[in-house]
């Protein structure tokens, strides 16, 4: 649109003063999959500072088909950095170099599922120590930012029905360790990093599938499908010979289990240059959930399936993240139907 630019800054990677409402959520996330290990893991902190708390979550898939994991709201009295519940996320570098450490527990899964019923995944599985240490670094252009109006003017948004007002992801490659129980394992891999800010409802949207995806230094995807009232926004990008190819189209068709698990994918892309038909053989998946009650007091309810993937594009291998977002409605994910 003519009337619509996107502005990103490098002192965007620091935290804003938060937005006058009181669902502000400014998050950070990472993930990363060493392709000769086959281990990786995502982290992601949400500040919610007008709540009072942020959102604190640690993902480890281990090569085993064990997943350690931890969700907390660590309370929170400011929006000056990430840094709450024994995760810590700092900018060294704005779009180049970022570290993130973590240390304290994690609930370790022989049968990450168990994630489905919160409650009983962490009583009836063991809580372990874990340390991690991971130094990121950008191996591509920025992409995306804050959509703001020609004269440079924000967009009027309702902070009830909003996702984030601004957002921004970046591949990355990433190296150091990750220890859990007191075993340690290295890390050189790859993944891909996000920052949004602004109102958030994880009910915002009906459904989404996002799939980022590393086939080495060179080659890098990330394929987007977002419901929307006037039909799903299908997006992405490609990175190859450092620079991004903006995706135009694109299609997923998934293989489901019984419990609505995303088991295999098989993506097709559209770029000015050429298509892309990517497969996708889900690993490991755990079940996460967020449920909120409205004001009237209706139960919301939001389930988010976290699969890693690995991926076949052309002769290349690779591996990422397969996320698929779904309401829950009458006890189904909506957009499976």
């Amino acid at each position: 649109m003519s009337d619509v630019r996107v502005v990103l800054e490098p002192e965007d990677e620091y935290n804003h003063e938060p937005d006058p409402v009181p669902n502000y959520n400014e998050s950070m996330y990472f993930n990363v999959f060493d392709p000769s290990r086959e281990i990786g893991g995502w982290f992601r902190m949400g500040n919610r500072v007008n709540e009072g708390y942020a959102e604190l979550s640690v993902c480890l898939y281990l090569p085993d088909g064990r997943v350690g994991f931890m969700f907390k709201r660590p309370s929170i009295t400011t929006n000056d950095g990430f840094d709450a519940g024994g995760l810590r996320i700092e900018v060294v570098e704005p779009f180049e170099h970022l570290r993130v450490r973590y240390d304290g527990k994690v609930c370790l899964m022989d049968r990450p599922a168990d994630m489905a019923d919160p409650k009983k995944a962490f009583t009836e599985n063991p809580s372990v120590a874990c340390r991690v240490e991971l130094d990121y670094h950008g191996i591509s252009p920025m992409f995306g930012g804050r959509p703001v109006r020609a004269d440079g003017t924000d967009f009027e948004i309702d902070p009830e029905k909003s996702f984030s007002k601004a957002h921004y992801e970046q591949h990355v490659r990433a190296e150091g360790t990750i220890e859990i129980d007191g075993e340690i394992h290295p890390i050189e891999g790859f993944g891909l990093r996000d920052k949004s800010w602004g109102p958030r409802h994880w009910q915002a949207i009906t459904w989404y599938r996002w799939l980022p995806m590393n086939f080495g230094e060179d080659f890098a995807m990330m394929i987007s499908i977002v419901d929307r009232p006037e039909g799903p926004r299908r997006s992405g990008m490609v990175l190859r010979d450092g620079e991004y190819v903006m995706i135009t189209d694109a299609t997923i068709d998934t293989d489901f289990d019984d419990d609505g698990y995303q088991t295999g994918l098989r993506a097709w892309a559209r770029t000015d240059e050429r298509e892309y038909e990517v497969t996708g053989e889900v690993l490991s998946l755990i079940p996460l959930r967020n449920r909120r009650s409205t004001p009237d007091g209706e139960q919301l309810h939001t389930r988010i399936t976290e699969g890693m993937t690995r991926y076949r594009c052309d002769d290349k291998v690779g591996y990422g993240l397969s996320e698929y977002l779904d309401q829950i409605v009458d006890g189904r994910p909506i957009g499976i139907d």
